[in-house]
């Protein structure tokens, strides 16, 4: 056991995952090749299902820490700032820089889907009705073949940011309201001064406490992954993967040069800080990203990392990521502009010059405020399918062989989501001079401090 923990955490998330993906990856081609292929994939999606619960759980462990810690660690940080005009100018900076960012991954993604051409050819006859009918049902479930202008979806995005009920919104799980109401609640404990005083050591200890608590979470982090990701082979396997084969290489593609050009930018030449240690310090949060698929769901790693690994002051930290969580979602503004390319080129649609601008900003605006969930990019496509001409009967055949395979690409596409939140908390930090260069720099992280604790006590 000793032995277990005096590996750095990231290395055991690895090898959960490598366990994880040897493991559904036996089962679904063992079943395929012992009882041939239709009834293998049934057998093995029937044994994938053992392996969900114990993702599930772990999960739900994440989840379970994700509104407290937004509340709790934004009032908290918004009380260390002292002064509430220094909220609003860090909250400036912030958003501009996502919006940048955001941008310039939807323009790499319109780039890769322009040189890969993944719809060319792709045989969209092969989509069978059951796939149309049920990707149908998802979309209207979900709302999404709504259409709306972009001043409506504007205006929509910042109605839904100012609560009617912060007790219904921290049940629901909405990002925004619980970011603005912390963000107000903290002000107003600064406005009550020395009244507000034992109120503001609650939350500072309750910050305290439920990071420690994360701590705790993160080890747990082996078993999920390897858990989710036996569950995510042995239900789906290599197979679909080859049938949108340069879906896939481009998406992956486009977003590790995101990661590393334009994050790596923002660290290297604006932060004018290394990258190496900057890599190395996200380790964790990224890999929980991937196996998670859920920008919300790895927020409570994110923050542990910003704040040990980084040296990200809670401040910055608390007011940055969760902010980041919910409107930088580089990685979906990227897919949209890779979907809406494939869709073109599948349906036979001529993309002009402006048709790419239209893509570009919609594709911006639409990801700005979307919920930190696996698959939502696919709930929003129909905004960026319409704009280069789909009908919502090429919808649903365009985006149902997607729905069969999107977890594989929604876990890169979380991590490039991450990243990006730490990369801008990192500069942000740098800016407001809130950031240790010290612990940034330093080759001993987080990790080897839980692990050093967790083997003391064991």
């Amino acid at each position: 056991m000793k032995a277990w923990f005096r590996i750095d955490l990231w290395k055991r998330v690895m090898i959960g995952l490598a366990i994880g993906l040897a493991i559904g990856t036996a089962v679904r081609y063992g079943m395929i090749s012992s009882l041939g292929h239709d009834d293998g994939i049934a057998r093995s999606r029937e044994i994938a299902e053992i392996f969900k619960p114990l993702g599930d759980l772990f999960l739900n462990l994440i989840r379970m820490l994700v509104v407290p810690l937004i509340f709790l660690t934004l009032v908290s940080g918004v009380l260390a700032l002292g002064d509430p005009r220094k909220l609003g100018r860090l909250g400036g900076r912030t958003i501009g820089i996502y919006m940048m960012t955001t941008l310039v991954a939807v323009t790499l993604g319109l780039i890769m889907g322009t040189i890969f051409q993944p719809g060319n050819g792709y045989d969209l006859s092969s989509v069978t009705p059951e796939q149309i009918a049920e990707t149908q049902a998802r979309l209207e479930s979900g709302g999404a073949l709504e259409q709306v202008g972009v001043y409506e979806s504007i205006m929509r995005t910042i109605l839904s940011i100012v609560p009617t009920n912060i007790v219904a919104s921290m049940t629901n799980g909405d990002v925004l309201p619980i970011i603005f109401f912390a963000i107000m609640f903290g002000i107003g404990i600064l406005l009550a001064g020395e009244a507000g005083k034992p109120m503001a050591k609650v939350f500072d200890a309750g910050s305290e406490a439920i990071l420690k608590l994360t701590l705790i979470v993160m080890e747990t982090a082996p078993f999920g992954v390897a858990a989710l990701m036996a569950w995510v082979m042995a239900d789906q396997g290599f197979s679909v993967v080859s049938s949108l084969a340069l879906m896939t290489v481009a998406l992956y593609l486009a977003c590790a040069l995101h990661m590393l050009l334009t994050h790596g930018f923002l660290i290297k030449v604006v932060g004018r800080l290394p990258l190496i240690p900057f890599y190395r310090g996200i380790t964790d949060a990224q890999l929980v990203a991937f196996s998670t698929s859920s920008s919300s769901a790895t927020l409570p790693v994110t923050l542990s990392v910003a704040e040990k690994n980084l040296g990200v002051g809670k401040s910055v930290a608390s007011s940055v990521l969760p902010l980041g969580s919910t409107i930088n979602m580089d990685g979906t503004a990227l897919y949209q502009g890779l979907i809406a390319l494939f869709a073109a080129q599948a349906l036979g649609i001529d993309v002009s010059i402006g048709m790419y601008f239209t893509v570009a900003v919609m594709a911006t605006l639409v990801s700005i405020g979307t919920a930190g969930i696996p698959s939502v990019s696919l709930f929003l496509a129909t905004t960026t399918l319409g704009v280069v001409g789909a009908t919502p009967e090429q919808m649903f055949v365009i985006l149902a062989p997607l729905f069969a395979f999107d977890r594989l690409l929604d876990m890169m596409r979380t991590v490039t989501n991450i990243t990006g939140d730490l990369a801008v908390s990192t500069l942000v930090a740098k800016w407001e001079g809130d950031l240790d260069e010290d612990i940034f720099r330093a080759e001993d992280n987080v990790t080897a401090e839980i692990d050093r604790t967790v083997t003391h006590d064991a």
